[in-house]
C-alpha cells in the first residue's frame, strides 16, 4: 500500500507535465494553421481599410470609371404575394442575382421599385406591372470597386427595418466574417498564452501589452472627450 501510494503520487507531476505539453503543441498548431487560414482575409481587409481611408489615391478610383446603362424589358406580372418573393420573381426573369435592397415605399400595387446588388454590380429595378414593362439601369465596377464593396457588405442597414439578409451569397460571406472576426479573437489568446511561456520576454510583453490596450482605450473612449 505503501509503494502504491508513492507510484500514485510519482506518476501525477508526470500527467500534468504530459498535459501541458499537449496543450502547448496543440496551441501552437492552431496559431499557425489559423494565421495561415486568415492570412488573405486579413490581407484583403487591411488593404480595402487602406483605400477606405485614402479615397484621393487615383490608381484606385472606381467610381468616375463605372460604366452605365439602361434599357427596358417585358415582363409577366408576378403571382400575388409578399414583396420579397415578388421581387425574386422579376430577378428570376430578368436574370438578375444578388441583395435585394427596397429604395422606395410601395403605394402603388402596380408599380414596384428595388435595387439588386453584389459586388461590383447595382441594378435599380423599377417595374410598372399594369403595363407588364420594367426598365432596368444597370451600374458596373471595375476590380477597386468590387475590393472596396467587400469591406462594407453586409446586406444590411441598421437603420432600416425591411432591408435584411435575402441573397444566401450575403449570408456566407456574413458567416465567413464571423469566423474571421472569431480566428483573430482565438490566435490572440493563443499568443497571449505563448508569450507567457517565455518568462524573459513578460516585462517586455506587459509594456507592449500595457500600450495596446490605453492605444485602444485613447480611440474607445478617450475620443469621446473632444466630441
Amino acid at each position: 500500500m505503501h509503494l502504491s501510494t508513492k507510484q500514485d503520487a510519482a506518476d501525477k507531476p508526470v500527467s500534468r507535465r504530459q498535459w501541458v505539453q499537449v496543450l502547448k503543441r496543440w496551441n501552437c498548431r492552431l496559431h499557425y494553421y489559423l494565421g495561415l487560414y486568415l492570412l488573405l482575409f486579413v490581407w484583403l481587409f487591411a488593404f480595402t481599410g487602406l483605400l477606405l481611408n485614402h479615397s484621393q489615391w487615383r490608381f484606385a478610383e472606381f467610381w468616375d470609371s463605372r460604366r452605365q446603362t439602361s434599357d427596358e424589358r417585358d415582363i409577366l406580372a408576378p403571382p400575388p404575394g409578399g414583396d420579397l418573393a415578388q421581387a425574386r420573381d422579376l430577378m428570376r426573369q430578368l436574370g438578375i442575382r444578388g441583395e435585394i435592397e427596397w429604395t422606395t415605399t410601395r403605394n402603388d400595387a402596380a408599380l414596384f421599385q428595388f435595387r439588386a446588388s453584389r459586388p461590383g454590380h447595382i441594378v435599380e429595378i423599377k417595374a410598372d406591372l399594369a403595363r407588364n414593362k420594367a426598365t432596368l439601369k444597370r451600374i458596373d465596377l471595375n476590380a477597386w470597386g468590387v475590393v472596396r464593396i467587400l469591406h462594407t457588405f453586409t446586406g444590411v442597414r441598421m437603420d432600416d427595418a425591411r432591408n435584411r439578409r435575402d441573397w444566401v451569397l450575403t449570408s456566407v460571406w456574413a458567416w465567413t466574417m464571423d469566423a474571421v472576426a472569431a480566428g483573430l479573437i482565438l490566435m490572440v489568446l493563443s499568443s497571449y498564452y505563448m508569450w507567457y511561456e517565455l518568462p524573459q520576454k513578460r516585462r517586455l510583453g506587459v509594456i507592449v501589452l500595457a500600450l495596446g490596450f490605453l492605444s485602444s482605450g485613447l480611440f474607445c473612449v478617450g475620443l469621446r472627450c473632444f466630441y
